[in-house]
């Protein structure tokens, strides 16, 4: 059987939607099917079954399939660093900072990686879809493109094309794209999918066949915009998320520049009393303030102080709640001796009597903490240290952790909220965001011709 690439015309078109949603497709007709990226460039990440660290939006994905973890899904993760710099998570393990142009001439040296990671999950699994990044014909840097061409090339994939056509001109999209494909890749093209089409799909049928007889190229579907607010890749596609304006409980989590693990509130984005927004002013209309995860600390308080953030959160009299960088933030100094992040001492918002020092060696874990006799699970992706609150915070409004995913933790949320509005009933996470998925699957599948890959992919390679 073969494996299959996502392709895309350009970024942010629905390679990752589409990677789970055709694989779990393929695994509803019996084949053992896992997702993988080459290379991930987000600061949001968990923590993998293996200890490792992957990118979120895969560890979402594969956890749609509830198939096991580990680096082998991506083997390349790329983090916010200093200026002109970026993290390298290499093989699930931190390699430290590097240059972005020195990053980019060594890419070679980072194929073995992927390539054994591919290669392993080609032995267990019947079909990997391999989720593509970017535009897949940016010619300029094909030689650098791990993710569409090396995985493409190297494994023989069989393709799938997505178009995004909320963006305007699809049929340039996609005949431009053609265009420029490398013969091998036409020649493995399955087809292409129209993603993000709004209104009477009846309005496109010219279109398809368009596509079909003048471009020579199969439509697959047309997927009709869905919100899914689970899965959050990017933050633009996390604060453009549908919000629930009628709740009874509002919830402001601080837009921080190098906000990092977003998805620490999709319990809270799926909750039909609760309305999150993501601000960078005002306080005092929420009831509970949220203060996220960072991937630069001191530059994110700069930012804070620079806006009077730092004063209105010392002022605000509800409820705080600060996860891993947040949590830091609010400590009385961070100590960063040795450069993890920005070298230096930094006096924090001086919420909490402690101080956090970051080490050298980062920790990576799934884990739980007892909390008021709750025990809560979640994982942890840190470099700082609390002198005397290793774990967590509480005291009075405040609570701080380490923790992410705390809020997945019925438990916690239900204690929480209740102190805020007496009348709150909280829901099971882990059965509601199961029925969000599983609804959102099968709509977008009734819009796919899932038997025209399979019928594609089943062919002995």
């Amino acid at each position: 059987m073969h494996n299959i690439s996502i392709f895309g015309t350009g970024s942010d078109v629905g390679k990752s939607t589409l990677t789970f949603v055709i694989a779990r497709a393929l695994q509803k007709r019996g084949i053992s099917v896992v997702p993988f990226k080459a290379q991930n460039v987000s600061n949001n990440s968990r923590v993998a079954d293996d200890g490792s660290e992957i990118a979120v939006s895969t560890w979402f994905q594969a956890s749609v399939l509830d198939v096991k973890t580990s680096w082998h899904l991506n083997p390349v993760l790329l983090k916010s660093g200093a200026a002109g710099k970026v993290s390298l998570v290499l093989k699930g393990e931190e390699q430290g900072e590097r240059e972005v142009k020195g990053y980019f001439d060594n890419i070679n040296t980072l194929k073995p990686a992927v390539e054994e990671g591919f290669s392993a999950l080609d032995a267990k699994y019947d079909c990997v879809v391999a989720e593509g990044a970017g535009g897949c014909v940016e010619l300029n840097l094909l030689d650098k493109d791990l993710s569409n061409t090396f995985v493409a090339e190297q494994f023989d994939t069989k393709i799938i094309l997505v178009a995004d056509i909320e963006k305007g001109g699809v049929f340039a999209q996609i005949y431009g794209t053609l265009a420029l494909l490398k013969k091998r890749f036409r020649e493995n093209l399955i087809g292409v999918v129209i993603n993000k089409f709004r209104g009477d799909r009846a309005f496109f049928e010219d279109g398809i066949e368009i596509i079909e007889k003048e471009f020579g190229v199969p439509v697959l579907g047309v997927l009709h915009y869905r919100s899914l607010n689970l899965g959050f890749e990017d933050s633009a596609s996390l604060f453009n998320y549908s919000r629930n304006r009628d709740a009874s409980i509002r919830v402001g989590v601080i837009k921080l520049p190098h906000i990092s693990n977003f998805t620490d509130f999709e319990p809270l984005v799926l909750d039909d009393a609760i309305t999150v927004d993501f601000i960078e002013g005002t306080l005092e209309q929420y009831d509970l303030i949220c203060l996220p995860g960072s991937k630069r600390v001191a530059e994110d308080l700069a930012w804070l102080r620079a806006r009077g953030l730092d004063e209105a959160l010392k002022r605000y009299r509800g409820w705080i709640v600060a996860i891993c960088g947040g949590y830091e933030m609010l400590h009385e100094t961070i100590i960063d001796s040795h450069g993890v992040e920005s070298a230096g001492c930094f006096s924090g918002l001086g919420m909490i009597p402690a101080t956090v020092t970051f080490a050298e060696e980062k920790i990576v874990r799934n884990t739980t903490i007892e909390v008021e006799g709750m025990r809560l699970a979640g994982y942890e992706i840190r470099y700082g240290r609390s002198d005397r609150f290793p774990s967590f915070y509480a005291d009075g409004r405040i609570f701080g952790t380490f923790l992410h995913a705390i809020f997945e933790n019925d438990t916690f949320r239900n204690m929480l909220f209740q102190k805020i509005d007496p009348n709150y009933k909280g829901y099971c996470f882990a059965q509601k965001r199961r029925e969000v998925i599983d609804a959102f699957v099968d709509a977008m599948e009734m819009e796919l011709d899932i038997e025209r890959i399979v019928s594609c992919i089943a062919s002995p390679r």
